[in-house]
């Protein structure tokens, strides 16, 4: 027997009560409900699913992944976090430190200093630079290891007024910012890391150190290929979140200066005051001689936050009802800069197609 459309709406909200939430698991798998069938199916997946993106810039993305489950979703925000590889520094040749700034202290901000140059040298010409093992000498190549160098001095301007101030205008090199970093090409890479496609900090103005005259940092360093795993320097996103679409139900009219006192009850855009019509006030129910009133209307729960104000009030605690669909996602990507916040996300499906496939043939080779 197949459960009403009603029946499958109600049972994929999530219920957000004023001090608890309810219908919290998951209930779509063979075997929960007697004569249903929920096997998994391709055909079915496949016509369900859907993504919307509502906001797509180079450095952040939201949008939504509609139709699977928790376990799905957190899978491609755990991979959009660890898995997909950016490049970082990892080596600091220490040559000259004469800051204030300790040595360690120095390598790990610049170990921290996001990148970028070319696509096709980033994602198709570098590899990953594996570490030698003990008493074998590193293997330093175009294809997996990026040379830089950072040489600043800081000295005494010149040209500054005497009554001056302002020590960025009395000295020179007083602040060592990520744009003093050069990139220093060998073999290869001068044909794909040049011109526009330079590799380059996706900030310049990162503030590294400050010198004063007589100070000096000179080092050498080597940028590698690395994923989140290993070390969050190389994860590729700011923050990588989602939380479940909200949903807003009024089951009995909300009207005059109630409306008013709900819509504030949520953020800007989520309520809308609407005046009653001629036509609906004509109509046997609540809404019976009521024109031209106020009567609050739900136009984009997306924008809501869950917060349950309205359920503070007694007016509102039976006219109102709060929940989250179970599988409606809303993610918010932010970008490091290496890549495009929605080519995180298409990299992260693109990982986990691969794990999938390994772990088939896997499966596979113990059925053997």
């Amino acid at each position: 027997m197949k459960p009403s459309k009603e029946e499958l709406e109600r049972r994929n909200i999530v219920g957000v009560g004023a001090e608890r939430v309810t219908n919290v698991t998951s209930t779509d798998y063979p075997g929960h409900f007697p004569g249903e069938d929920h096997a998994w199916d391709l055909s079915h997946f496949r016509d369900n699913v859907t993504i919307e993106f509502h906001k797509n810039e180079p450095l952040e993305a939201e949008f939504s992944l509609i139709g699977v489950d928790a376990s799905i979703a957190n899978a491609f925000r755990r991979m959009m976090i660890a898995d997909v590889p950016t490049f970082a520094i990892e080596t600091v040749h220490m040559e000259k430190n004469t800051s204030v700034i300790q040595d360690e202290v120095l390598s790990h901000r610049l170990g921290l200093v996001p990148f970028k140059g070319g696509k096709t040298g980033f994602r198709k010409f570098m590899k990953f630079y594996k570490k030698p093992e003990e008493g074998e000498e590193h293997a330093y190549v175009d294809f997996n290891t990026i040379q830089l160098s950072l040489n600043v001095e800081c000295t005494h301007n010149k040209k500054a007024a005497k009554n001056e101030t302002v020590v960025t205008k009395l000295y020179n090199h007083a602040h060592v910012y990520a744009s003093d970093i050069e990139f220093n090409p060998v073999g290869r890479q001068e044909q794909y890391f040049s011109g526009d496609n330079a590799i380059v900090p996706v900030h310049p103005d990162i503030l590294i150190a400050k010198l004063r005259p007589g100070q000096q940092i000179n080092c050498s360093l080597l940028m590698h290929k690395g994923v989140g795993s290993d070390h969050a320097k190389f994860s590729p996103v700011a923050t990588a979140s989602y939380r479940l679409m909200p949903t807003i139900k009024i089951k009995s009219p909300i009207l005059g200066d109630d409306a008013k006192k709900f819509q504030k009850c949520f953020p800007k855009g989520v309520i809308e005051l609407q005046t009653v019509t001629r036509k609906e006030s004509k109509e046997e129910g609540p809404l019976k001689g009521k024109e031209g009133e106020w009567k609050a209307v739900v136009v984009d729960p997306m924008r809501d936050t869950v917060s349950r104000e309205c359920l503070r009030h007694d007016e509102f605690k039976d006219k109102v009802e709060l929940g989250r669909k179970r599988d409606h996602f809303i993610y918010s990507v932010e970008s490091t800069g290496q890549w495009r916040s929605d080519e995180i996300f298409l990299e992260a499906v693109a990982l986990f197609k691969e794990k999938a496939k390994k772990f088939e043939h896997q499966v596979i080779n113990m059925a053997r």
